[in-house]
């Protein structure tokens, strides 16, 4: 079957200690009466975030069976790259209101790259989201390549990786993806990659994000809210946005409904627990103005 979103990466068992004054110094124990144990990883939470908006969404990854359940519940097709004999990857994160720092225990995932290229070319879609910083960069602009020839559009969230700015054929893979998601401290360590791109979308948390391309640079602001926990706010963005994006709406309506839907999730711990259903998705508008480029 072929679904709307395909999205391709990393996913943890997220365990988020949420609420403390600070994060802790050298040598210093922090206590905190809140914590939460759920999926993360940008390919999980992108992918939940687009499917409850209601995309036909189906995830390639590596994961423990218990949460390949809780994703096939959210009605995601999931392809479980992950064998018996192979630990799940964690990340422990720690949160206050404003800030947050992790520690993460890979696992499946040091295996997992050399296993999505057989694992894409069995899945159709329309639109293929990756979240991983990729070992070889050569090999993923030539798939991309070829997937644009197939009609396949693309996205990538690299997220904060410096060594891969010594890696061989990033700046190309980078102007070759459709569209380029990236934070505003990525959006500074990958400066060159930024303007190589065909379109850059630069998350700018409560300022809201910013779309920009050869065509065209647009802004939107972000709601309001009262932050539990930003864990995985910016993959929550990201499904938000690919879900406007492959409705056909315009590139501020796109940026608007990713503000929305990072800033929901933001208002539980973990990057899954508050994301909104379909209920909040916006009419298809009457005339799409997705650049042809695309």
């Amino acid at each position: 079957m072929r679904v709307e979103l395909l999205t391709v990466g990393e996913s943890f068992r997220d365990l988020v200690f949420v609420g403390l004054p600070h994060l802790p110094r050298s040598g210093e124990e922090l206590k905190s009466g809140r914590f939460v144990e759920t999926i993360g990883g940008g390919a999980a939470i992108t992918a939940v975030a687009a499917a409850r908006l209601g995309l036909r969404v189906a995830m390639i990854t590596g994961l423990a069976s218990e949460a390949e359940r809780e994703l096939k519940r959210e009605r995601i097709l999931v392809t479980n790259l992950r064998r018996a004999h192979e630990p799940a990857a964690v990340t422990v994160a720690l949160s206050t209101t404003r800030d947050r720092s992790f520690v993460t225990y890979n696992g499946v995932n040091v295996n997992l790259q050399r296993r999505l290229l057989a694992a894409i070319a069995r899945r159709a879609a329309a639109h293929i989201h990756f979240a991983f910083s990729p070992d070889r960069c050569g090999v993923w602009t030539r798939l991309v390549r070829r997937l644009r020839s197939q009609g396949v559009s693309t996205s990538w969230d690299f997220g904060w990786d410096p060594a891969l700015l010594r890696r061989s054929g990033f700046i190309e893979l980078a102007g070759e993806v459709d569209v380029l998601f990236m934070n505003e401290i990525e959006a500074a360590l990958y400066a060159r990659a930024r303007r190589n791109a065909r379109t850059a979308v630069v998350k700018l948390g409560s300022r809201g994000s910013r779309w920009t391309s050869a065509a065209t640079s647009i802004s939107a602001p972000a709601p309001r809210v009262r932050a539990v926990d930003t864990t995985g706010a910016g993959d929550a963005f990201n499904g938000g946005f690919l879900f406007a994006l492959l409705r056909g709406l315009t590139p501020r309506e796109c940026l608007r409904l990713g503000n929305f839907v990072g800033a929901r999730s933001t208002l539980a711990p973990g990057g899954i627990a508050a994301l909104p259903s379909g209920r909040a998705r916006p009419a298809r508008p009457s005339r799409p103005a997705w650049p042809a480029r695309l």
